[in-house]
């Protein structure tokens, strides 16, 4: 398999909604109840910004698409176009981590390398702009991808606007900045 990845565009919307909805409902089984996988798909989602800001990729293998994420140079941490605690301020790479965002896998291509594919071009592009660490809002399901990345625990929250309390984790870890190798552990 192999997998190749592109800025996101507009015309991709429709299917990385699409994309975003499957790996909610599927892949947060096994962590979360029923009813906080509902409330974690109100709390979570695609934030378009990332699109517009060229800093979201879509991952295909063989012309599927496989998975999609991206980083941000904007304050907000987590959620979608519908959160109503987005905040587009921009951030200040002298003291600011980037933001990892909105990374989801489709169900048949978990295992396969598509989460570290992203991490390693957020990683990449966020040092390219002057960043040295990175920051994220952990689920459960992904918790142990963004550790096995060299992320560190933060804190331990609960966010309550989908309803039922979803348990997430809030993540940093240094960026490793060297040209041309591949900064994964």
């Amino acid at each position: 398999m192999t997998l190749t990845h592109r800025l996101a565009t507009p015309d991709d919307l429709g299917a990385l909604r699409a994309l975003v909805d499957l790996a909610i409902a599927e892949l947060l089984k096994g962590f979360l109840t029923d009813e906080q996988i509902r409330s974690s798909a109100a709390i979570m989602g695609l934030d378009t910004q990332l699109i517009d800001d060229r800093t979201y990729f879509v991952i295909e293998s063989d012309g599927v698409l496989a998975g999609c994420g991206g980083w941000s140079r904007r304050a907000t941490l987590y959620g979608g176009d519908h959160s109503a605690t987005r905040d587009t301020s921009l951030l200040d790479p002298a003291k600011d981590p980037a933001k990892v965002r909105a990374m989801y896998t489709h169900p048949a291509f978990t295992r396969r390398g598509v989460g570290r594919l992203i991490l390693g071009l957020c990683e990449r592009a966020a040092a390219a702009e002057g960043y040295t660490r990175l920051e994220l809002m952990a689920t459960l399901s992904g918790e142990p991808l963004y550790r096995s990345y060299g992320f560190q625990e933060v804190e331990r929250i609960e966010d309550d606007r989908g309803g039922a309390p979803v348990p997430i984790v809030r993540m940093v870890r240094t960026i490793r900045n060297e040209p041309g190798v591949h900064s994964g552990p």
